[in-house]
């Protein structure tokens, strides 16, 4: 089980070497020039906040813990801020975690 997923309404079992396969995927797909485009734009996808093109990573909007694969339309340029907080999110469990950093902020207006 993956640490602090108690309770989470989606859970897959991957297959054995799956995150392996998938990373190696992933490593070869940041080399490309569709990635370098992606990326050349220097813009959290997430965050929207601006960052050097060298400092994005690449974050997979369904993790590979989740299922998830590296294919054009699971992949995004994303700060390594919100990478590590996303973590094993799938994206409405993010979007979730978003709006309670942001509603105790809204309550102090």
């Amino acid at each position: 089980m993956i640490e602090g997923m108690a309770g989470s309404g989606f859970l897959v079992e991957v297959p054995p070497g799956h995150v392996r396969k998938e990373k190696e995927k992933a490593r070869a797909l940041r080399k490309t020039q569709w990635w370098q485009r992606r990326i050349a734009k220097g813009r959290c996808h997430y965050c929207g906040a601006r960052v050097d093109p060298k400092d994005l990573t690449m974050d997979h909007v369904v993790p590979l813990v989740r299922g998830g694969r590296t294919t054009k339309g699971n992949v995004v340029p994303c700060c390594k801020d919100c990478n590590s907080k996303k973590k094993y999110y799938l994206p409405i469990e993010w979007e979730e975690y978003l709006r309670t950093l942001q509603a105790p902020a809204q309550k102090g207006e």
